[in-house]
């Protein structure tokens, strides 16, 4: 099953290419499903984090203590200022900016890094939008264009998808590795006509449509069921909070919403007189219960809550 449809906006700005301006959001058409573990403590389960630590001394830097620092030579450093870094980031011209079109073949899959979906922005941009999409489509075009997203300039290739447009993003030349030197068969090795032909006969018996929900990442399914049948097992542990923090807030949830069933429970049994005795027991049981210092809390603000709507009728029984 594909991932659920992101409708969020990631950016807003328009395709440009000669005079034609089309108003377009980009949406992402991606989701990260890996398995993601925090680092726990093995006896307190408090969390553990990353520290930027001194490699020579071992000592732990302070954010305003640390520099940028780019390797020209070996061991040799050219400390870049905040300002100066922040001077060279690309302008935001919030424009996808098609440059050229080439056939969509030329493109080598090694180049495409990561896709976006690009849909018209407003009704005044679906003609245009259609008109462009229609026309990729029947010159088996991309359009080759730079776009600024999160303050970082992008190659791209706006590609035709079913009705719509992809907006994928390209690596750059020298981010590809060249292919020189590594061990690819050439024209040193000779393939007999009868070995084509028995591989081209096993390939159309294997052959077959598109169908990716056949396929399904293993490792992270195996694991998925290890984390239920443990969670069903009682093998959940809560994570101690850090000093000065607040309890998670479905915590919170879980445990108010406790209180108030147990509260309306113990108002619709009977009429408030007649049940003074139930209400001290679920007041009693909330407050002795074996969790949390917040769920305590809630118990004690709940008990006072029953004292202070039976105090009156307690007087009326000691006079």
């Amino acid at each position: 099953m594909p991932a659920p449809t992101s409708s969020r906006t990631l950016w807003k700005g328009a395709i440009s290419f000669g005079l034609v301006h089309i108003p377009v959001t980009l949406h992402s058409a991606t989701a990260e499903n890996r398995m993601k573990f925090n680092l726990l403590d093995k006896q307190t389960m408090a969390p553990v984090g990353n520290k930027q630590v001194n490699k020579a001394t071992g000592e732990s830097m302070a954010r305003e203590e640390i520099v940028k620092g780019f390797e020209v030579e070996k061991d040799q450093y050219v400390v870049l200022t905040p300002d100066e870094i922040k001077a060279a980031l690309p302008k935001s011209t919030q424009t996808i900016a098609i440059e050229s079109f080439v056939e969509r073949e030329q493109i080598p899959t090694v180049f495409f890094n990561k896709p976006y979906y690009v849909t018209p922005a407003g009704t005044g941009g679906r003609k245009p939008f259609a008109l462009l999409r229609e026309t990729l489509e029947r010159t088996n075009k991309v359009g080759i264009a730079r776009v600024v997203i999160a303050t970082r300039q992008h190659l791209a290739a706006l590609i035709p998808d079913g009705n719509g447009l992809v907006l994928n993003l390209l690596r750059w030349e020298d981010e590809v590795r060249d292919v020189a030197g590594l061990a690819w068969p050439g024209d040193d090795v000779a393939v007999s006509a009868a070995e084509l032909k028995m591989a081209e006969q096993l390939v159309a018996a294997m052959a077959g449509e598109w169908q990716p929900d056949l396929f399904h990442d293993e490792f992270r399914e195996k694991l998925m069921a290890l984390v239920e049948e443990k969670a069903r097992a009682g093998g959940m542990q809560q994570v101690a909070p850090l000093p000065g923090e607040e309890v998670a807030p479905s915590a919170e949830v879980i445990d108010l919403t406790e209180l108030l069933r147990r509260s309306l429970k113990g108002n619709a049994a009977a009429p408030a007189p007649a049940n003074k005795a139930p209400a001290r027991r679920a007041s009693a049981a909330a407050a002795n219960d074996e969790a949390a210092p917040l769920r305590k809390a809630a118990a004690r603000k709940t008990t006072s809550s029953a004292r202070a709507s039976t105090k009156p009728a307690s007087r009326r029984k000691s006079g």
